[in-house]
């Protein structure tokens, strides 16, 4: 994989899930091109990919759908 270090961070190029939530409907995209950092975990996206992602989403029919929980982060133990 090729690897670009910009502002010293490495960045590795990877397929990742790509998750948004749209009026209280959550989507997942599977197999995104993203440059990820190795150290933080974040991601970086292409403008091509944006407007796929986009594309995707809004005009798209999902490959499956998945039922997933919903939990709530609370202070306590």
């Amino acid at each position: 994989m090729p690897n670009e270090a910009i502002q010293n961070e490495i960045l590795i190029e990877q397929k990742v899930t790509y998750t948004l939530e749209m009026d209280g409907k959550f989507f997942l995209i599977e197999n995104v091109p993203a440059r990820v950092n190795v150290e933080t975990g974040e991601q970086y996206f292409s403008p091509k990919t944006v407007d796929r992602l986009q594309q995707v989403v809004w005009k798209g029919q999902p490959t499956r759908t998945v039922t997933l929980p919903v939990y709530e982060f609370t202070n306590s133990t």
